[in-house]
């Protein structure tokens, strides 16, 4: 699984997921996250960080580097540990594929991504 150069604009994002497919899982009984690096033209594999204990700062703190994180549900106290770790929280209130947010992501950094996201960017550029 080859990362791709930090010099194209890309974001690092993880799914909480259960079968590596769908982002199905609350992120403090999630025990795997499928991280990937994103660009406008393409996105790839990069890891699948295990979650071995339920810990909050334990999970927090294997996923730091990276930018967005994705699950169905998380409680304020660990969103505010991802927040305050630079990883920005986004909670779906249903199963969504993982495909289909890549796809979304890729689309959207070619286009007009939102401020957040040019934020990530440039931090990482810098």
């Amino acid at each position: 699984m080859d990362s791709i150069e930090k010099n194209n604009g890309f974001i690092q994002v993880a799914f909480a997921t259960t079968n590596l497919e769908d982002i199905d899982s609350h992120f403090g009984s999630a025990k795997r996250f499928y991280v990937f690096d994103v660009t406008k033209e393409q996105y790839s594999a990069v890891k699948i960080v295990e979650i071995k204990e339920k810990d909050t700062d334990l999970t927090v703190s294997s996923l730091k580097g990276i930018d967005i994180v994705y699950f169905v549900d998380i409680g304020p106290a660990a969103a505010a540990k991802l927040i305050n770790n630079g990883i920005f929280p986004i909670k779906y209130k249903e199963t969504v594929k993982i495909e289909d947010e890549l796809n979304k992501l890729t689309k959207m950094l070619g286009t007009n991504p939102p401020p957040f996201i040019k934020k990530i960017i440039e931090k990482k550029a810098a």
